[in-house]
C-alpha cells in the first residue's frame, strides 16, 4: 500500500497539538553538495521509510538547522518520485540533515533517527514496502561511519529482531520534488497519513524528550 493513496485528503480532523514550522524548499532534483556544509555545520544522509515522517522528526531536534527530503543510494541520476516508485533505481527515500555539532552531537541525531522508525524490517516501514523504504545511513567520512556503527550497536538492545540498517558511503543525494519538502508542516491538516501516522509518532518522541514540540 502506497502512503500517497492512504486516507486521501481529510477535512474533519481533530486539532493537532503541535506547532508547525515552514522551511525553505530546494529546487526539484538538485544534487546536494557532499559532506561540506556552511561553516560550523555538518550534513549526514539517512533514510527510515517515508521521508515525510523522518523529515518531520528531525526538524524538531535542537541543533538541526535544515532537513531536505530526497533520494540516495541508487544508480539513476536525478531520479523522479515516479521512477523511485518503480523500485528499480536503487534509491531510498532519505533526508539530508544539516546540524550544528556545537549544539547537538551526531550521536544524538542518530539516536533520534533509530527511535523514529523500525530498523529491523527489511525494505519496509509499516504499510510502505519496497527498497525505497529501507533503513539506511549514508556516511560522508570515516567519523560518520564510526558514529553510525556505534549508534546501530547502541540501538540493538531495544529491539527483539536484528537491526538491518544499511550503512554505506554517500555517493549521491538528489533533493526530492518541491511538493515533498516540509511536507508534514504544510499538510498536517489535509492528509490523513500526516494525522494518523506521523503526528502520533511525533507526540511519542516529544513525550520521551527526544524532540521538541515545534
Amino acid at each position: 500500500m502506497n502512503r500517497r493513496s492512504f486516507l486521501p485528503l481529510l477535512t474533519a480532523l481533530p486539532a493537532l497539538a503541535l506547532t508547525m514550522n515552514a522551511a525553505d524548499s530546494p529546487k526539484p532534483n538538485d544534487a546536494a553538495k557532499p559532506a561540506t556544509a556552511p561553516s560550523g555545520t555538518e550534513k549526514i544522509v539517512m533514510g527510515g521509510g517515508c521521508f515525510w515522517c523522518t523529515e518531520a522528526v528531525l526538524q524538531r531536534v535542537n541543533g538541526v538547522k535544515k532537513v531536505v527530503s530526497g533520494y540516495s543510494g541508487g544508480h539513476v541520476a536525478n531520479p523522479t518520485y515516479e521512477q523511485i516508485c518503480t523500485k528499480t533505481t536503487g534509491h531510498a527515500e532519505v533526508i539530508q540533515v544539516e546540524f550544528d555539532p556545537k549544539q547537538v552531537s551526531l550521536a544524538t541525531v542518530l539516536e533520534v533517527f533509530f527511535a523514529a522508525h523500525d530498523p529491523t524490517t527489511l525494505n519496509r516501514q509499516g504499510a510502505d514496502s519496497g527498497p525505497q523504504y529501507r533503513s539506511c545511513i549514508f556516511y560522508a567520512n570515516d567519523a560518520q561511519k564510526l558514529a553510525a556503527e556505534e549508534a546501530k550497536k547502541k540501538a540493538q538492545p531495544g529491539w527483539k529482531d536484528p537491526i538491518v540498517t544499511e550503512i554505506a558511503p554517500l555517493k549521491n543525494f538528489y533533493a526530492a520534488e518541491d511538493y515533498h519538502q516540509n511536507y508534514f508542516n504544510l499538510n498536517f491538516n489535509r492528509n490523513g497519513y500526516c494525522s494518523i501516522v506521523i503526528a502520533p509518532k511525533l507526540r511519542k518522541l516529544i513525550k520521551e524528550g527526544k524532540i521538541r514540540e515545534n
